[in-house]
């Protein structure tokens, strides 16, 4: 939803102390948010009370279903920050059109290895961001692809916890945080289908809000009759949902974060001795034409390159030029030198 450069960052390992890190670099997506620090919390307690407790504790990888460009990238990326664990991502789509899956499994291991700086126990605790997982799916009416469903399978093993030989090293991915992620696009119908039926009410004292979100969630038969397997959505026991961004919160991704693209490119200006001042309705017209695109954030980098390059194609050589102000997404920008 906005690039973030990585930037370790000391953080108190509570629910709300995560969501305040979040909240610094991400604009919305506040349930999912909550979703994501309850878990990563829960994983990391576990981690460094394993020795002393007799009870074994489950793994609760995450599966995160969302439009193209809502930021689930972005949201597993500053987790990792915040908890200062070595991160790696991965493209589903990549491991279905290969014949050598298990190859490719190794090598997201092996990057995360290099992540750690090749300290293996800091590996063994880091997070895989899995992306486009829906593209596994089976066409509708048909038998799950071989390529689709053999990577399904061949990722079961990893995401609960198996040894696999890495470049001479044997990596344990039991305590490794695997997060999928995907649009899904079509699960809305499905959805619509299931919650029809709802939950039957038992008692008077019912609480309805509680109800209703048992109801709205996302259930594994859901995800089966997408045509994901069951033994992969046992997996993922935890499904957090991620809407659509508005083109209120596109402005706020452009102007609000820390590094956000309005700050980037300030900066960039700044570097050539210039200031740059752009008016409030010049972020509501990329806004708008993002929305447009359907592309979620990712088109707003593009539309700001587009529009800056006329100016950094000429700053470098105009020493004079001290403001840069832009007044309209369709008007040329105003280089002063005063």
């Amino acid at each position: 939803m906005t690039d973030a450069k990585p930037a370790p960052a000391k953080v108190k390992l509570t629910p709300s102390s995560i969501v305040r890190y979040l909240d610094q670099h991400v604009i919305g997506q506040e349930e999912a948010k909550k979703i994501l620090a309850v878990v990563v919390y829960s994983h990391y307690r576990k981690l460094g009370q394993q020795r002393d407790n007799p009870i074994e504790l489950g793994k609760s990888n995450v599966l995160l279903v969302g439009p193209t460009g809502s930021g689930k990238t972005l949201l597993c990326e500053t987790l990792s920050r915040a908890i200062n664990v070595p991160f790696v991502t991965a493209d589903a789509t990549s491991l279905a059109q290969t014949q050598f899956v298990n190859e490719e499994i190794e090598a997201i291991l092996l990057r995360l290895i290099n992540k750690a700086d090749g300290d293996l126990n800091k590996a063994q605790r880091g997070i895989v961001f899995i992306d486009e997982i829906d593209k596994l799916k089976s066409s509708s009416g048909k038998a799950p692809t071989t390529s689709g469903e053999g990577v399904q399978h061949a990722l079961l093993k990893i995401m609960e916890g198996s040894l696999v030989k890495v470049a001479g090293n044997a990596i344990d991915t039991t305590n490794i945080l695997f997060i999928c992620g995907g649009a899904f696009v079509g699960l809305e119908n499905i959805l619509a289908n299931s919650q029809a039926y709802g939950f039957i009410s038992v008692g008077d004292g019912t609480n309805q809000r509680i109800l209703d979100r048992l109801n709205s969630r996302i259930k594994p038969t859901d995800l089966i009759a997408f045509g994901l397997i069951p033994e992969f959505t046992g997996r993922l026991p935890v499904v957090a949902s991620l809407k659509s961004l508005s083109r209120d919160m596109m402005v706020r991704i452009m102007t609000e974060p820390k590094n956000c693209l309005y700050n980037q490119f300030k900066e960039v200006v700044k570097n050539e001795g210039a200031e740059l001042a752009i008016e409030p309705r010049v972020f509501e017209e990329i806004a708008s034409l993002a929305v447009e695109y359907k592309v979620g954030a990712r088109s707003l980098r593009g539309i700001f390159e587009e529009m800056f390059t006329p100016v950094l194609f000429q700053l470098p050589d105009r020493n004079d030029i001290k403001k840069v102000q832009i007044k309209s997404l369709f008007e040329e920008p105003i280089l002063s030198t005063g």
